[in-house]
């Protein structure tokens, strides 16, 4: 049984960056059997939707072309895994869709998505779904294991190595939380930043405007096109995502 390297984990915890982490996480994850993963994140969940696909945090190691349908012509929403892991915490193995096949408890959108992933190879893996305290948030990811494995020999890795698998992944998912990132188009300037903090701190137009050396008008405008870019409506709503991305108040290493 592989012992946890704790010069990895510190690794992990120390990354500065998204991209660092995740290339750390992709080639640990791929010493267990997991080559290709899939990891998700949302702060607009409501009780109908995971919210606007433009706001999702998507990182993954798949092909291209695989994520651009399986995100983006949106498979995901009737994706089996998904639903599990919106309804769930914990870890679950892909043995389950063998019995929902077998028992016929699969829409016919479901079986759609499950053809789809066999058919580039994704049939047998895990997925992790992340427990949170808020209810619009969710994070999960789904680790494929290698092309030829069965879900019985990925099975056995589980059973071996589950506890360190979860405890890894639950690290990384912690600390891309707790990273800056940017989603396209969605990237703030340095004025821009900076208003939206005076206003997180409760400070007036007229405050801000002193404090910056601008005019009024000027912040005004680096806060509309601030919402603009976040694609929110209201200067609350931009101070409240773009402290969910980690865009405001963040240390410069």
């Amino acid at each position: 049984m592989k012992s946890l390297d704790p010069a990895y984990l510190l690794d992990l915890t120390q990354s500065d960056s998204i991209e660092e982490l995740w290339e750390m996480h992709c080639l640990k994850m791929k010493s267990y059997g997991f080559d290709r993963l899939l990891y998700g994140f949302t702060q607009s969940k409501t009780s109908t939707s995971l919210g606007d696909p433009n706001d999702f945090l998507i990182l993954s190691n798949h092909d291209p072309s695989y994520i651009d349908a399986f995100i983006g012509e949106r498979l995901y929403h009737h994706a089996p895994m998904v639903h599990w892991a919106l309804k769930n915490d914990g870890a679950c193995s892909w043995s389950v869709l063998v019995q929902m096949m077998e028992t016929g408890t699969l829409t016919a959108d479901e079986q759609r998505v499950v053809e789809f992933n066999l058919a580039n190879d994704v049939a047998a893996g895990y997925s992790v779904s992340f427990r949170s305290v808020s209810r619009r948030a969710k994070g999960a990811i789904a680790l494929t294991a290698q092309k030829g494995m069965t879900q019985a020999e990925i099975d056995k890795v589980w059973d071996n190595h589950g506890d360190a698998l979860i405890l890894m992944n639950n690290i990384v998912h912690l600390k891309i939380t707790s990273l800056p990132y940017t989603l396209p188009n969605q990237k703030l300037t340095k004025r821009q930043r900076e208003a939206l903090e005076w206003v997180g701190d409760g400070k007036t137009m007229a405050d801000i405007a002193e404090i910056m050396g601008l005019t009024q008008a000027t912040i005004e405008k680096h806060l509309r096109l601030a919402r603009e870019a976040l694609n929110v409506e209201t200067t609350a709503q931009a101070v409240l995502k773009a402290s969910f991305q980690n865009q405001i108040f963040v240390v410069d290493f």
